[in-house]
């Protein structure tokens, strides 16, 4: 007699118990795929560094073999994309460049992703947010930019979900073509038993040393001697020589002020040999990013191209405002 879906659920949950643990994993995956994608995906996109890419490839192997249809998987995963990046959306609008700045803090990506990701949305808008999820460290930070920037949430919904249903899509189209390497890899990790399960963990911690390490070498390269809010205004008021250079983007500027006196240089990335300016001045440069990112790797260029005395502004703008100094507004920048 056939047996129902019920009793077939049960049966493999009861003897998921007494089976190895990679063999456990599979049934896991049979039994629970959809949730499976949709918490995977909502964790990894609201930051937690836990690739989603093999979940959507197994399940979409599973579903060539029929455990499931391709079209609720991929709803699924589109579905868990929306929730994830309307709530930076929403925290973008409420809470504006204080996201951004978090999520570079908690992020295992360099810091310079804000910068990056500014420099993309302020080229493309919301239509970045179809490509968003295959560039690392952009997705998040784009959508909480859309939200920040005051992009329309019907027009932000509709690129996201196009992005949303390219990245998901993509994973689990590579799944069903490929589903007879992805048989015969899980075969042999169900062979190895708790071999197999400790080589899947030891990928995964490899991955976080690595993204641990990429950040790390960042914050070294970013070390430098700063310069104080106070510092700085002792500096100008001594009748010392000093250029301030703000590089931070239009977009993160908007409508606020900048420190008194200091050359917009919106474009940090051109050659620094076009700053005309005598080398043994006194150069300051700020920005409005984590580890004065954006600050640092100018004074660095610039420091190569042969000024003698740049240093970074510790803390940047905000440092700067929170000191209770002034900002000045012009009114064409």
């Amino acid at each position: 007699m056939k047996q129902s879906i019920g009793a077939r659920v049960i049966y493999r949950f009861t003897a998921a118990v007494y089976i190895r643990p990679m063999d456990q994993i599979i049934v896991w995956l049979e039994l629970y795929g959809l949730a499976a994608v949709f918490l995977n995906i909502v964790l990894e996109q609201l930051g937690l560094p836990i690739p989603a890419y093999p979940v959507l490839i197994l399940t979409g192997a599973l579903s060539f073999n029929g455990q499931y249809s391709p079209g609720s998987l991929l709803a699924t995963a589109v579905a868990a994309c929306l929730i994830a990046d309307g709530i930076w959306y929403w925290a973008g609008k409420r809470y504006g460049s204080r996201v951004l700045k978090t999520l570079c803090r908690i992020s295992l990506s360099p810091d310079s992703c804000v910068r990056q990701t500014e420099s993309i949305f302020t080229r493309w808008g919301a239509r970045s947010l179809v490509l968003a999820k295959f560039i690392p460290g952009f997705a998040s930070l784009a959508t909480a930019l859309a939200g920040r920037t005051g992009v329309p949430f019907g027009r932000f919904l509709f690129f996201d979900a196009i992005g949303a249903a390219l990245y998901a899509g993509v994973g689990l189209a590579i799944g069903m073509v490929f589903h007879d390497a992805v048989a015969d890899v899980l075969a042999v990790f169900e062979q190895m038993g708790r071999i197999g399960l400790m080589v899947l963990l030891a990928a995964f911690a490899l991955f976080l040393v690595h993204k641990w390490w990429q950040r790390q070498r960042f914050l070294r390269q970013m070390r430098m001697a700063r310069i104080t809010p106070q510092e700085l205004l002792r500096l100008t008021q001594g009748g010392q020589p000093a250029v301030i250079l703000d590089v931070r983007s239009e977009l993160s500027r908007g409508e606020g002020g900048i420190i008194p006196g200091a050359l917009l240089w919106s474009d940090p990335d051109r050659k620094m040999v076009t700053l005309d300016l005598p080398h043994d001045v006194a150069v300051v440069v700020y920005c409005a990013c984590p580890n004065d990112a954006s600050a640092a790797q100018v004074a660095r260029r610039l420091m190569a191209a042969g000024f003698k005395n740049v240093r970074p502004l510790h803390g940047g703008i905000d440092a700067w405002q929170a000191a209770g100094l002034s900002l000045e507004y012009p009114h064409a920048v």
